[in-house]
């Protein structure tokens, strides 16, 4: 008998229609000589510290470093205290009974770090020992699963996934558990103050950002504007200097010759400057990139997204949510024409979509080399039949970036105009030459939202102008603004860095906080732990939060680069690096927070959740 383990039921019934079995069982389906059955995501979890005989929080006991961890059953808060899950036991058993039974053990978890450390979880604390292979699918269609199964992969292909999920897993709990109880002893109030490896890095980053922007203090500064007139078509040209003082902004404002009212024409055209730009289209969605849009778009949260993703992944719509890669290979490559055309009756992209079908692909997104274990999310080119308005938005979003991701390039003319009237001013525009990409979801070009000129008028060097109007504008300069979850992510794939380009930014993404699969979860962590709140659309610490941060803020737990180089480890892990090498430099790291922590006094009345990450 092969027994077919996923990582929840919903995939394992999906799994088993495939294969026509039917035969319904508690805990597994079985039928055509295959048993399915499933977790219920993470059964298994390190234990605790009380199981490694560190009972009880005590400054002797730390730091704690097991020599070699258990791994325990989840457990659920009840009247008696946290036991363990009962449902969780039940399933394992069965889990247990099926594998003693098989002849063959196929893991169909999803095929991802998570998803390995689910099954490797299970298969260690059942003391199985029967060798298993790997169904490694980027899609939960009918043919996917059919040509996964032609394709099987030996388990052991797969171990230094299993390295890396285990690494982080292990770096979390000493981390977590040891700073958590460094700082709450060091309190002497019994508060208990959660930190961990990546959610203390991502408060920190809200609350300097808070603080930055909450003290920030608006420097008064002005421009002089003047409207030169080009045959009853007028535009705004300001001064490229600006002014500490209104006198300094009064001085050149006098100077100007001209302005409606009989004088000669003072506005002296000295360049006229049209340069043009090609703008190449977006890069395919990753998790994060869809996370971003999806809340500048909609204000979904990353776990919304995440959440409904996961669904239109496991409705066959969608391919495999949780890559954190942008890009295909020219196998994947080759099928683009045809999901393209299935787009041509869409009612908002049909057009295009038929456009592209006769045009030559944009390969910007089509480099083998940068996909990871899965590739950028595409549509599978199975049709949605009545999704919810916010299924929808998620669906139209992937097939709408695939669209512009392999169309035409958007042809802009950048026109600057230097006028001269008295002092020199600048008058800028852009106009459209070209749509190309754009043209998808009809975006206003980001870059026109700032300027002073929707359209300026044709005018040639060495021409004289009216200058019908002048003014002294005067401005403030204003702080970075608050994160919202689209500008946080975008900051965790950095460690904090800004980075505007989207290529550098991706460069950068094995050295961000957390990975595309995780940061939702971080965000709802700090949430749930009441750090943080959603005020708006922004996040925004709580007293609790600053408590925490003007706390560890000068401590190595809140450096977001440091925690950043982690994530680069654990993928150097996932590629064959030293796992020993890794545990040692994060033993000796928890050993060094747990001193810091130790000599650190924080305020009273700071309460918190137990650690995670």
């Amino acid at each position: 008998m092969k027994v077919i383990i996923a990582e929840k039921p919903s995939v394992a019934r999906e799994i088993a229609k495939v294969f026509g079995a039917v035969n319904k069982k508690d805990g597994y389906i079985e039928g055509k000589g295959y048993t399915f059955t499933w977790a219920f995501g993470h059964l298994l979890q390190l234990a605790a510290p009380q199981e490694y005989g560190y009972y009880g929080w005590n400054v002797q006991n730390l730091p704690m470093l097991p020599t070699k961890f258990k791994l325990s059953i989840r457990k659920v808060k009840t009247k008696d205290g946290m036991v363990d899950d009962p449902s969780v036991k039940k399933q394992l058993d069965i889990i247990k009974a099926l594998f003693d039974e098989a002849t063959e053990i196929i893991v169909a978890t999803d095929a991802g770090r998570e998803g390995e450390l689910i099954f490797r979880y299970i298969y260690y604390y059942l003391k199985c020992k029967k060798p298993f292979k790997r169904l490694w699918i980027s899609s939960q269609t009918d043919e996917a699963i059919k040509e996964g199964f032609r394709n099987l992969k030996p388990g052991s292909d797969y171990d230094t996934l299993f390295n890396s999920a285990h690494c982080r897993s292990q770096s979390d709990w000493l981390v977590g558990m040891n700073a958590t109880q460094a700082l709450s002893l060091s309190s002497g109030n019994r508060a208990v103050l959660s930190l961990g490896r990546v959610q203390t890095p991502t408060l920190a980053m809200i609350c300097s950002r808070y603080l930055e922007n909450k003290n920030f203090v608006p420097q008064t500064y002005y421009q002089v504007a003047i409207q030169p007139d080009k045959e009853g078509q007028a535009f705004r040209a300001i001064s490229p200097e600006n002014y500490k003082t209104r006198e300094e902004a009064q001085a050149v404002l006098d100077k100007v010759e001209d302005v409606a009212g009989g004088f000669p024409a003072g506005g002296h055209i000295l360049s006229v400057e049209a340069k043009p730009r090609k703008e190449p289209p977006p890069l395919l969605h990753d998790l994060s990139s869809l996370q971003q849009e999806a809340n500048k778009r909609k204000g979904f949260t990353a776990d919304q997204t995440l959440g409904l993703l996961q669904n239109l992944y496991e409705s066959k719509l969608v391919t495999y949510p949780r890559t954190g890669s942008r890009y295909i290979g020219d196998d994947v490559f080759a099928g683009v024409p045809v999901l393209i055309e299935k787009f041509k009756d869409h009612p908002d992209f049909g057009k295009q979509a038929t456009l592209l079908i006769d045009q030559k692909l944009n390969k910007r997104s089509v480099n083998a080399k940068k996909v990871t274990d899965h590739h950028a999310i595409l549509p599978t080119g199975e049709m949605p039949n009545q999704l919810s308005k916010d299924h929808q938005a998620i669906y139209d979003m992937v097939s709408g970036r695939m669209l512009e991701a392999f169309h035409q390039e958007c042809i802009k003319e950048i026109t600057k105009i230097v006028v001269q009237s008295g002092d020199k001013f600048t008058a800028s525009g852009t106009v459209i030459g070209s749509a190309g990409w754009r043209a998808v979801f009809n975006d206003p070009d980001e870059e026109k939202k700032d300027e002073e000129n929707a359209a300026l008028p044709k005018v040639q060097q060495g021409e004289n102008l009216p200058v019908i109007n002048k003014a002294i504008l005067e401005k403030q300069t204003k702080p970075k603004p608050l994160y919202n979850e689209a500008s946080l992510l975008k900051g965790l794939e950095t460690a904090g860095k800004e980075i505007d380009d989207e290529e550098l930014r991706y460069a950068m993404k094995d050295s961000g906080l957390g990975t595309p699969a995780t940061r939702a979860s971080i965000i709802e962590t700090l949430i749930k732990r009441t750090y943080i709140i959603r005020e708006k659309k922004n996040l925004v610490p709580t007293e609790t939060g600053l408590n925490v941060y003007n706390v560890v803020k000068d401590q190595k737990i809140a450096q977001a680069e440091l925690t950043g180089t982690w994530e680069k480890r654990l993928e150097e892990i996932r590629s064959g690096a030293s796992i020993n090498e890794f545990q040692e430099e994060i033993k000796a790291y928890t050993r060094n927070i747990t001193q810091e922590l130790l000599k650190v006094g924080i305020p009273k009345k700071v309460i918190a959740e137990p650690a995670g990450n």
